[in-house]
């Protein structure tokens, strides 16, 4: 057997040590930001059906370009980015095949009682009512930031617009969504 030169061998450890360095990072990324994927993509208005496949596809994603992320501080807005083209393809194939993405939000597993149940639903109705209204580049700002906590440069980096246009939408959602409750109280009131 020929003998192997230094840089053979660095490469072949590189080969071997590639695989392993990624799953950790991986798995840590994973294990921390699983659920804020399913809840975006969901809110991008993917059907729950498709929710679990396309969980999969964004982690996939995020495996291919891992080594490209090093900042752990910003990983649910680069995390979003990543949901919002893995959606946005889902869409487009979607509309090709024809199928209609519409659907409830999921409502929580085992509310104590009844009277909590039909308060949640109706709570949860009425929040995916006043979210659809939005325009989708106000409402992924609004999402990310009020519902999601995520710091508005990192929203505004993830959605790939300036700062004061990311602050711009959310104001105009915040105004469009208090607008839409006053009639919600206006209706339930009979004026």
């Amino acid at each position: 057997m020929a003998e192997r030169t230094e840089s053979e061998v660095k490469a072949t450890a590189r080969e071997r040590d590639t695989p392993t360095e990624h799953p950790p990072r991986l798995r840590q990324l994973f294990d921390e930001n699983a659920s804020f994927v399913w809840r975006s993509l969901r809110r991008l208005g993917v059907a729950e059906a498709d929710v679990d496949d396309l969980l999969q596809e964004v982690f996939l994603v995020v495996y291919r370009r891992l080594d490209e992320y090093e900042e752990r501080d910003r990983a649910r807005a680069w995390l979003y980015s990543i949901c919002r083209r893995v959606a946005q393809t889902q869409r487009r194939s979607v509309r090709r095949r024809r199928e209609d993405l519409s659907g409830d939000m999921p409502e929580r597993r085992s509310p104590p009682t009844q009277l909590v149940r039909v308060e949640e639903r109706e709570a949860l109705e009425l929040g995916h009512r006043l979210l659809s209204a939005l325009p989708e580049e106000q409402r992924e700002v609004f999402v990310l930031y009020e519902i999601e906590h995520i710091p508005m440069q990192q929203v505004a980096d993830a959605l790939g617009c300036p700062l004061y246009t990311a602050y711009s939408r959310l104001r105009a959602g915040r105004a469009k969504i208090l607008a839409e409750l006053a009639n919600e109280r206006r209706k339930e009131e009979g004026v």
